[in-house]
């Protein structure tokens, strides 16, 4: 049986309906915080369980039976992902996959790509065998800066670099295929990202032209973009966190694309245009 954690996410959620697809649902399985928010899947025929990496005791539960187990990432920290770690392997898993980051690196200047490198770490010492899906930088991202410019008309941000700007369905896509060909995906990958680097002045051009009015991309000092996140009520953690995202960029951390992706899917992947013009003009 695959189990997948997290598949009331959106990463999650592609991930198990694009399995469906390929194999029987009994033979999948959801280990999700709130079960009634999988309550559709159940009703298809999935095995759902709470299960929450806080609880290892929910965890052992939901991952009973697993053959494979995905683990979708949560917050930076990696401990929680440890737990997980340590639980597919009691259980008897056979592998374990894990969606880490493109710029996993204990010396990165963004939070969360250390905790992906200390959670591959983590896979490599577990004794078996593994998957880290090294994913490109969500797509979806820059959507949720550009509300707000769409109404004033200006995208005001700390200087950034280039990224790499990956699609959900792409990097579903992906998942399936380590998770149904076993072989083609194994240890560490090489970063899954989409076609081009685009930064925050090409995401402005770009949206501007997809709602036919100009936005203009704005740049600040990290301190002052601080304090206006800050009095807009953005939690401090998640301030410094998203500044870690812009330090790291302007050092390219964030500067790869690699052919491994569409080579896996057998397709282009999608643009940053694409899915901005899904997500702006719907």
């Amino acid at each position: 049986m695959i189990i997948v954690t997290g598949a009331t996410g959106r990463l999650g959620r592609a991930v198990v309906d694009r399995l469906a697809d390929h194999l029987p649902t009994d033979q999948l399985g959801v280990s999700v915080r709130d079960p009634e928010k999988a309550a559709d899947l159940a009703a298809r025929g999935v095995r759902v369980r709470r299960g929450d990496f806080g609880d290892q005791d929910s965890l052992a539960h939901a991952f009973e039976g697993a053959t494979q187990v995905l683990i979708v990432s949560g917050p930076a920290d990696p401990e929680p992902h440890h737990v997980a770690i340590d639980t597919a392997k009691t259980v008897g898993a056979e592998r374990i996959l894990y969606t880490s980051h493109q710029a996993a690196n204990l010396d990165s200047l963004f939070l969360a790509t250390r905790g992906h490198a200390a959670t591959e770490q983590d896979l490599a010492d577990s004794g078996v065998p593994f998957t880290a899906l090294r994913n490109g930088f969500y797509a979806s991202t820059p959507v949720f800066l550009l509300r707000s410019a769409l109404e004033t008309g200006e995208l005001i941000l700390p200087e950034d670099g280039p990224f790499s700007w990956t699609a959900h369905r792409d990097l579903a896509d992906a998942a399936v295929v380590a998770l149904t060909e076993p072989g083609r995906l194994d240890g560490i990958t090489p970063a899954l990202t989409g076609p081009e680097l685009l930064d925050y002045a090409d995401i402005a051009a770009i949206a501007s032209d997809l709602v036919g009015r100009k936005i203009t991309r704005v740049t600040v000092p990290d301190e002052e973009w601080k304090r206006a996140a800050l009095g807009r009520g953005m939690p401090e953690f998640l301030v410094d966190l998203t500044l870690g995202i812009f330090a790291a960029a302007r050092r390219g951390e964030f500067a790869v694309v690699d052919p491994t992706l569409p080579t896996l899917l057998g397709r282009p992947t999608t643009t940053l245009r694409e899915v901005l013009a899904a997500e702006l003009t719907t």
